[in-house]
């Protein structure tokens, strides 16, 4: 077992009982308006964490802006946008049109977004989905489309009766009850679930397609959930029958060659398949589905990853070289892999991961108004433009423009769970009768305890782009009664050391794993903690021993200028691609080197030099970037573009010819995910 899981089993154990009776207690008092945190029952592994209602939390300062900007844009209003697809037409709607993913693609995150923000507008469009599949459910369990069509253009008609769309359906369902507490999910998943033990024996996940068995950890997660809930033991059996069905990412990961092989994988089936070992272990509880994952990430980091926390992908997998694509629908999956995975095991690593993904994959392949997205992006991206580029799926070259359709329209709709999971992530119920504040970003959470006061934290910071945390703590009812309970804390695998206060005065808290900190306490309203994280300039090597400068939680990259260009598409191309494109282009010289002098480590805090500025609302553009780091590079005149991409150079020289380094000049890095045109893994002279 990992250190520190061993760590901290002693911890859950004493406080598991402590969890099963706060899921009974909660369960049983709670109303159709008030669902719990859901713990796992035995005879599943202990879980340290839960997550709580949606709608609990709530997004403040630049992720609240951030979210409203999707809301305004393509995620309140893809039935508008791709009336085509997910319009009235779609076959989850008792339509004719599309059978398959991309519907309830775009519900999976549009719902959690609709309770979070509190959008009575997107509710509404959000349950006419909920209701359409509930109503769907035949008297044998099944349910969805079940008829397949002749092919039409743009949709996806046939394999109707595919498992792979109804487990994303499931999640639909599973947090529509997470926000509102409908005991019409709880029957509805216990028929359908009777179903898939009766009809999987002879039509498997990999039945219709590949997907559903690629993906049958998304499966896996709901038959659990349900367990938890309803205590049915039959779903311990269908879970173990989902298992042996689902593709072997336990083999994948550890004893295999496919994270050593290009081709072998798809890029975002291996970001869903990532969180399937984790989801097994609660019932298998073998340290190899424990440990599979992070041996995937091991041979990950030296083989086809990226320095944003995922992987060359487009579609195919590849070694990590820095123009090679990386799926939109990558980063939000291995997301919600990293989460659910974090929740089951307290394995800060994977926290580490998420905030790697969320604060710099994700930001920058969405443009800055939410009405585009970009279906690849690359990490050294020099222009956006349809042009011919090195990946391995491409669609008439559109695959890096910023467009409604551009690429393929998966990312379109699937796109919008990102934000608001990692809000509905920021906090937990701890196994240890308190909560856990284990993410970090601007939000307010407003739950109920396990001795069912409730309860009021405003988290206000700017992280990350700053790593002071501040966590005021209201107790709306009995304001002058105390409230014992135990309050957790991550600190980063960066952090080079913490301080923590309490009303200004230093306090010390219990370890309770590896990188966490539990403050047990008295708490009163008006109470404030205070935790303020070091975060030095550092360096990393990636592809070829390329140099990537981070600081904190983000990865910094040569700022560009960006010139945007809208353009449109016409005929056939519009159909397909959508109406408009942006192509991001720059007249700023990128062919820069680091000096191999800078970066060691008694010089790299002298050559780099941190400059903070205020965080505004909407930080993720190169303009509003708040935080600048200056250094010094030299300049590569032979390093050039060609076809739209920065060519392969020799990113690691140890000899190299002294008329290739020409002038030495001033540079400006910038986080990630405030840009569009970067160049992050720099070659070293």
């Amino acid at each position: 077992m990992p250190k520190n899981l061993a760590g901290m089993k002693k911890s859950y154990l004493l406080t598991a009982a402590a969890a099963a009776v706060f899921s009974m207690q909660t369960a049983l008092g709670a109303g159709p308006d008030r669902p719990q945190p859901v713990f796992n029952r035995a005879p599943l592994a202990e879980t340290p964490y839960a997550q709580l209602p949606i709608g609990d939390i709530r997004p403040a300062g630049w992720l609240r802006t951030q979210m409203q900007t999707m809301l305004d844009g393509m995620t309140g209003h893809l039935d508008k946008i791709y009336a085509k697809v997910v319009g009235d037409n779609n076959a989850w709607l008792g339509g004719e049109g599309d059978a398959w993913e991309r519907g309830p693609y775009w519900i999976d995150g549009a719902l959690p977004m609709a309770y979070i923000m509190g959008d009575e507008a997107l509710k509404a469009k959000c349950m006419k989905w909920v209701e359409a599949i509930l109503a769907s459910q035949k008297p044998d369990g099944y349910f969805g489309p079940d008829t397949d069509r002749p092919s039409m253009e743009g949709m996806q008609r046939d394999n109707a009766s595919d498992w792979w769309p109804r487990m994303v359906a499931l999640k639909i369902l599973q947090q529509y009850y997470m926000a509102t507490g409908d005991e019409r999910v709880i029957d509805f998943m216990t028929r359908y679930f009777r179903y898939q033990s009766e009809t999987l024996p002879s039509k498997p996940l990999g039945h219709w397609t590949f997907w559903g068995a690629e993906r049958g950890g998304d499966n896996l997660l709901v038959v659990y959930w349900l367990y938890d809930i309803t205590g049915d033991e039959s779903l311990l059996a269908l879970g173990d029958l989902i298992h042996t069905q689902s593709s072997d990412w336990t083999g994948r990961f550890t004893t295999d060659n496919h994270l050593y092989r290009q081709n072998s994988l798809h890029c975002v089936n291996l970001a869903q398949g990532f969180k399937e070992p984790v989801v097994y272990y609660q019932s298998s509880k073998l340290d190899e589905h424990l440990n599979a994952p992070i041996e995937a990430l091991r041979r990950i980091r030296h083989t086809i990853g990226f320095p944003t926390g995922l992987w060359a992908g487009d579609e195919l997998i590849h070694f990590g070289e820095p123009t090679r694509g990386s799926e939109l629908c990558t980063a939000v999956e291995m997301m919600y892999s990293l989460e659910e995975m974090y929740r089951i095991t307290g394995d800060n690593r994977y926290a580490d991961l998420l905030e790697r993904v969320a604060y710099n994959a994700l930001p920058t392949q969405i443009s800055p108004e939410g009405d585009a997205r970009q279906y690849f992006q690359q990490v050294n991206q020099t222009a956006v433009t349809l042009d011919v580029r090195n990946f391995s799926t491409t669609h008439e070259d559109t695959d890096l423009v910023f467009g409604p359709l551009t690429g393929y329209p998966c990312c379109t709709c699937n796109l919008h769970q990102g934000w608001p999971k990692l809000t509905q992530n920021l906090w937990y119920a701890s196994a240890a009768g308190g909560l856990a504040a284990m993410v970090y970003a601007p939000c307010t959470l407003e739950t109920t305890l396990q001795s069912g006061r409730r309860v009021q934290i405003e988290e206000q910071t700017s992280y990350p782009f700053e790593e002071t945390v501040r966590l005021k703590v209201s107790l709306p009812e009995g304001r002058r009664r105390a409230e014992n309970f135990p309050l957790d804390l991550r600190i980063p695998e960066w952090s080079d050391g913490y301080t923590l206060t309490v009303n200004g005065e230093s306090v010390e808290a219990e370890t309770v794993g590896e990188r966490t900190i539990r403050l047990v306490r008295d708490w009163h309203d008006g109470d404030e903690a205070v935790i303020e994280f070091n975060a030095p300039v550092r360096v990393s090597y990636w592809y070829d021993n390329a140099a990537v400068i981070e600081r904190g939680p983000l990865v910094y990259s040569l700022r560009m200028e960006e010139q945007w260009r809208k353009h449109e598409f016409s005929g056939s191309r519009a159909a397909t691609y959508g109406e408009y494109y942006y192509e991001v282009t720059t007249p700023t010289e990128w062919n820069v080197a680091l000096r191999n002098g800078d970066l060691q480590s008694g010089s790299i805090a002298e050559r780099f030099t941190v400059e903070r500025r205020e965080c505004g609302d909407r930080p993720w553009s190169s303009q509003t970037a708040p935080i600048v780091i200056r250094g010094r590079g030299v300049r590569i005149p032979s390093w050039i573009q060609v076809r739209g991409s920065a060519v392969n150079i020799s990113y690691l020289s140890q000899q190299y010819p002294r008329e290739e380094v020409a002038e030495e000049v001033a540079i400006e890095l910038i986080p990630y995910g405030c840009t569009r045109l970067r160049i992050t893994e720099f070659p070293v002279r």
